[in-house]
């Protein structure tokens, strides 16, 4: 049997699990990690310039591939720097193995030098962690993160491992085990057949039915399966933002995405609706509004691998745990085999009113009478250069959302962004991830120019690994979410949220990063500048374009209404 330290211990492990890539930055107490990086040629590591990119890169390539992303970081400011990664994909239930270092085991609770308790802060915003005490330990230990990360509702899993842990003068005997035996955890895969009856019973009997498709459709792998329900019942389809792609978005039994910025008609169809099937969503408050106002009439099925997200912000009828994919197959094997039949005059009255909201809004907006572009007008060209066939990843705000309602996706692992908690920064480093995981697809960011501003180092890791990310900035000079809240809520009043004076010129900041920047500044020069942009296939590309700062998100639901209580214009309300 092969004798390995426990840093090489780690290195192999990680390799048997099918690990590929490492994303990481070293310090003290990680060294004999690094040493054994360096002395294998299986995996690669991928140096970023900051600790939370290789969370967020982690996070990308997870999101992209669908297989957990690892980042490593140093003990003390290296894991804390890691920590808004962390929540990032906890909210999200993204598969994530965060690897720290730790002062030596003797050394744990003197306050010695980067000495933070890592567990501790990070115990909210993981699924598991694990203390690593004995370096025979390791490779159950990575067994057991990976499993857990992956199963159920996915999650990020930490390992803490002290440096002595790792240390090169001693050797254990290396076996990475087959199997993973936990008692005190266990998954439910199968959904309960009884339910999944009265639940296909419910949906054919409907007269205004909805499918809520959500996140842990693309999660859990049922795009597909949840296409097929769709077509199968004939009813409208509507996503969360995390769930994007998992129907697509060009099918005429969409209806767009719902929520605070979502389509007018896919939220009056959820208003109006008398049977919503909701399938890996969590009843998000972007999503309800107010809850006490939430499809009052209607009956409520939920399919969701956590039961501890089923009826936590709503009530539901008919409760249903249990893998999406797995769920769905059945659920699509017994509709196909009832008796039972879609009433056709009823579901063609529930299209002809679909259709009717959908002529009366649209997503339509207006174009400037200069040549000052809309946001909307350049996620339409976007959209048009990359014939739909591109990785989209972005950061949060205005851009997020004008991104989300204007590009067409129509497969599941296109749509890369922070859902749950929010984070600006993300975009970029989650698209760095994503071209290292998907080499195949183009990979672009949308970002503003508040937000690219947050990880912007990261460009120099781009350099380094010639990764060709293409970053669409939608520069309209100005925290633009908050800037619109203020317009809305605080009469204008735009405290800290404006700053045009003090913006860089991100196209020299670019060039003397080594890459590619563009301005764009005309509603007249977008087309041949996005054609340019993406012609350039192996080098990262910048494209500043400004933007209307005056424009808003619109639809938007109004604060502690009903879904159908939205803002359509600046003048306009339902």
């Amino acid at each position: 049997m092969e004798l390995l330290s426990g840093a090489e211990m780690l290195i192999r492990s990680l390799k048997d699990e099918g690990v590929d890539t490492i994303f990481g930055y070293p310090g003290g107490a990680v060294l004999h990690i690094y040493d054994a990086l360096f002395q294998q040629s299986d995996i690669a590591h991928v140096l970023v310039r900051h600790e939370q990119a290789a969370s967020h890169m982690a996070d990308g390539y997870s999101r992209a591939t669908g297989r957990p992303g690892v980042c490593l970081a140093t003990s003390g400011p290296g894991a804390t720097n890691t920590v808004t990664g962390i929540a990032t994909a906890y909210m999200d239930s993204i598969p994530m193995i965060v690897i720290t270092g730790q002062v030596q085991s003797d050394w744990i609770g003197d306050d010695a030098f980067q000495e933070t308790d890592i567990l501790g802060v990070t115990r909210p915003i993981v699924k598991h962690s694990f203390m690593i005490n004995r370096p025979e330990d390791i490779p159950e230990t990575i067994k057991k993160a990976f499993y857990i990360a992956t199963t159920g509702r996915p999650g990020p899993v930490l390992i803490d491992i002290p440096k002595d842990m790792t240390a090169p003068t001693e050797s254990f005997e290396y076996q990475y085990p087959a199997k993973v035996k936990m008692r005190s955890y266990s998954v439910v895969t199968r959904g309960h057949s009884g339910q999944i009856k009265k639940a296909v019973e419910l949906l054919i009997a409907a007269k205004r039915p909805v499918i809520y498709a959500g996140g842990g459709v693309v999660q859990g792998n049922g795009a597909e399966l949840l296409t097929s329900v769709v077509r199968e019942l004939g009813a409208p389809c509507t996503n969360t933002l995390m769930g994007l792609g998992g129907y697509p978005g060009t099918d005429k039994q969409y209806v767009g995405m719902l929520g605070m910025h979502g389509t007018y008609e896919a939220n009056m169809v959820m208003h109006h609706a008398d049977v919503v099937l909701a399938v890996g969503a969590r009843f998000d408050d972007r999503v309800t509004n107010n809850v006490k106002k939430f499809c009052s009439d209607a009956k409520i099925i939920h399919i969701d691998v956590d039961p501890a997200s089923i009826s936590k912000n709503i009530a539901v009828d008919i409760p249903i745990v249990g893998a999406v994919d797995l769920v769905l197959k059945e659920m699509l094997e017994q509709v196909k085999k009832t008796d039972l039949r879609v009433d056709p005059d009823a579901r063609a009255d529930w299209w002809k009113q679909i259709d009717a909201w959908r002529a009366f809004h649209g997503l339509r907006f207006d174009l400037n009478d200069n040549e000052l572009l809309k946001p909307q007008q350049v996620i339409e060209s976007l959209y048009k250069t990359t014939q739909g066939d591109a990785i989209i990843c972005t950061d949060v705000g205005q851009h997020q959302m004008f991104a989300a309602q204007y590009y067409k996706f129509d497969k599941p692992r296109q749509w890369i962004t922070s859902g749950g908690l929010g984070t600006m920064g993300f975009g970029l480093p989650a698209a760095m991830g994503c071209v290292i995981g998907r080499p195949d697809m183009p990979v672009v960011t949308v970002t503003g120019e508040g937000s690219i501003q947050m990880c912007i180092q990261e460009l120099s890791t781009c350099l380094q690994y010639r990764l060709p990310v293409k970053i669409i900035c939608l520069n309209n000079q100005a925290l633009g979410m908050v800037k619109q809240w203020q317009d809305m809520v605080y009469q204008g009043r735009h405290s800290s949220s404006t700053y045009e004076e003090s913006l860089p010129d991100f196209v020299k900041l670019t060039e003397a990063y080594g890459h590619v920047g563009m301005k764009v500044d005309k509603a007249s020069d977008l087309d041949a500048a996005m054609e340019e942009c993406f012609s350039l296939k192996d080098r990262l590309v910048f494209m500043d374009v400004s933007v209307d700062p005056q424009e808003h998100v619109y639809p938007m639901q109004i604060k502690e209404g009903s879904m159908r209580d939205m803002w359509l214009n600046k003048t306009e309300r339902t």
